[in-house]
């Protein structure tokens, strides 16, 4: 099976700690890597990694925090210094492009790339990028700025050819796309192979959501039905709910709930506050609404 890793660059939240970085995260399918969110730090956080910065094509920013998007202007400069020449494609709220192209005017005079803005509207749910393996749609998401999440969604997959069976019946490896597409098979006596039997079961498509800051907002849960991995902030433990409601974040539990709803495989989380000295606690409140949860780090790679 084709490789969909995220790499865990940043899962802190505004408040700079020792333990925790601020929000970036990559995300690799079929050798593309996509970047989520560029806190501050994440080329520091790249190099620990051992992630090219050359394959890093597509930028989406979550909202326009600074503890999402500070990291960007640095980032793209030591592009410029790399000698990179693809476009950078980068995706946010449409405030943000005057903003960075006068960063851009001042920090990065004579880029030999071009920085290619998509302004999106972050209330719908929409798809924001596609190509033949992937799409990204954005997730609606209620913060104190407009604010959306990502979720990224492998297209269907073909089946597997049985290699046996190709070459029981002589055929032409010509036809192996056509079978696969689900075309039958007729051999030159005129007998007809179906491609049922020529095939088996392809791989289950795999999806992944990035949910950004927001508070408890069950109605997103249609829209991430079946996802098998979701990432969603938890900025805060259950005792400190009316801190949650009060900066419009989530806790453990509210976390736990929207990945049970949404019958999702793993619930990772994140955007930890900087009030606590670990997140144990808050792992303990989500595993008891949905035990398939675990705690994001710096330097994590989940596989899906």
């Amino acid at each position: 099976m084709t490789p969909f890793k995220v790499y865990i660059l940043g899962c802190g939240s505004a408040l700079p700690t020792l333990r925790h970085n601020p929000s970036s995260q990559i995300v690799e399918l079929r050798d593309k890597q996509f970047m989520v969110d560029c806190g501050e730090g994440t080329q520091l956080q790249l190099r620990r990694s051992k992630i090219s910065f050359t394959r890093i094509g597509h930028v989406f920013i979550s909202h326009l925090h600074g503890d999402h998007c500070f990291g960007l202007i640095g980032m793209i400069s030591t592009f410029g210094m790399l000698g990179r020449t693809a476009p950078l494609h980068i995706h946010a709220h449409g405030d943000l492009e005057p903003l960075l192209r006068q960063q851009l005017d001042f920090f990065c005079q004579g880029l030999e790339f071009e920085v290619v803005m998509h302004p999106i509207d972050p209330t719908l749910n929409k798809v924001i990028y596609e190509d033949k393996s992937l799409t990204v749609t954005t997730i609606p998401l209620e913060h104190r700025v407009p604010c959306c999440g990502f979720l990224f969604k492998e297209k269907e997959l073909l089946p597997h050819i049985r290699r046996d069976m190709i070459d029981m019946y002589g055929i032409p490896v010509s036809q192996i796309n056509n079978i696969k597409n689900g075309i039958d098979w007729t051999s030159p006596d005129g007998e007809v192979i179906p491609a049922s039997r020529l095939t088996t079961p392809a791989d289950e498509a795999r999806s992944y959501a990035y949910c950004s800051d927001t508070v408890f907002r069950p109605e997103i849960v249609p829209m991430l039905e079946g996802v098998h991995t979701i990432y969603h902030e938890c900025t805060y433990a259950d005792e400190d709910s009316s801190r949650a409601r009060k900066h419009f974040h989530s806790t453990a539990s509210e976390a736990a709930q929207i990945a049970r709803d949404a019958k999702a495989r793993k619930l990772i989380l994140g955007h930890f506050s900087a009030r606590y000295n670990n997140e144990e606690t808050m792992l303990k409140q989500a595993c008891e609404i949905f035990p398939s949860t675990t705690l994001a780090s710096e330097g994590r790679v989940i596989e899906l």
